[in-house]
Order: structure tokens, then sequence, then C-alpha cells
């Protein structure tokens, strides 16, 4: 029996600017929030199979003062509205030099999702649009698909283990048809 030796995994964690909404850069205000193509019925598909979906998002902003935790907290709000709910959030307060073990491409996020979620790191894939993303996703021995948009740098993309044209491709690639037309 010839089957893909990489199951499919038992629960999935998105990036938030740029992969489940537009990213308007420090955004702290609801009203901005649009979902991206595909974001709504990908996420919707995957809470019909009974996947678990989480969000792991960098907010920077809020360490260099330019947000606080109250208006991301009401932006990740407005976002589970439109796509959600989502079962786990996990937000990096921190900036650049915190030196925090959260922010992405370190895997603190990917881990505390997956234990909040009570699934296995390498259970878990990360969707994104940049490497940070695909680092995270790798250090915590999980699965990355790079979602590339216009600020994706080429060498992301050239790096990237699996890379789709939008989010519903993504999880096409990490949940096969099964081609007997059972699941196993």
């Amino acid at each position: 029996m010839t089957h893909h030796d990489s199951t499919s995994p038992r629960a999935v964690l998105f990036d938030r600017d740029g992969t489940l909404v537009v990213d308007v850069p420090y955004n702290g205000d609801p009203g901005l929030v649009v979902a991206m193509p595909t974001a709504k019925a990908t996420v919707q598909g995957l809470r019909e199979r009974g996947i678990p979906v989480g969000v792991v998002s960098n907010q920077s902003g809020i360490a260099r003062g330019l947000l606080t935790r109250e208006q991301v907290d009401a932006v990740n709000r407005e976002v589970d509205r439109l796509l959600g709910p989502f079962d786990v959030w996990c937000v990096c307060p921190h900036g650049t030099e915190d030196d925090c073990r959260c922010r992405k491409p370190r895997p603190g996020m990917v881990h505390d999702a997956a234990a909040a979620l009570g699934v296995d790191p390498a259970e878990v894939a990360v969707i994104g649009d940049i490497g940070a993303d695909m680092g995270a996703a790798r250090a915590a021995g999980a699965r990355g698909v790079l979602v590339p948009t216009d600020v994706t740098r080429p060498e992301e993309v050239r790096d990237a283990e699996l890379v789709a044209g939008d989010l519903a491709e993504a999880v096409g690639l990490l949940f096969p048809a099964p081609q007997d037309g059972r699941t196993p």
C-alpha cells in the first residue's frame, strides 16, 4: 500500500495578517478588518471536518506602543465574528529585541496552541504568508504551508516546503482526497 507517509494534520493554525485577513499594519480598528479570499469557506470547511483551528499572530505593535492589547483583542474578536470562532488564539505582544519564546519564527505560539488543542506540534499545520510563519512551524516540528502575497520575499517562497495560491489550495495540500473514496 503506497499511501502518503505524511498523515493529514489534526489541527490547523493560521497566521492572521496577510493570511486570514488583509494586512493593515498595526491595525487597532475592527472596522478595517477584511477577510482574505477563500478564508471563510476554508475555515468553515475545516470546522465541518472536525479539525480544530487556531491563530498565531505576532503583534509587535503592542511592544512598540502603536497598539494596545485591548485594540488587538477587539480586532481578533472581529476576525472571530467574520471567520470564527477559532478554537485558540495565540498573540505575541513582544518586539524583535525582547528575545521572547513566542515571536515567530520561534515556535512558542505553535507549541502553546497545540497544547491548548491537546495535539502534538508534529500533528499541526501552520498556514501563513511569510518566512517567519514557516520558520515557526519548522522549529515546532509542525508542517508549514506558505500562501504568498505581495510582501512575501522570493527566497521565502523558494525555501518553503509547501506553497499554495490561496487558503483553499493550502488546505487541499494538507488534506488530499482519498484515492479509493474511503477515508483512512
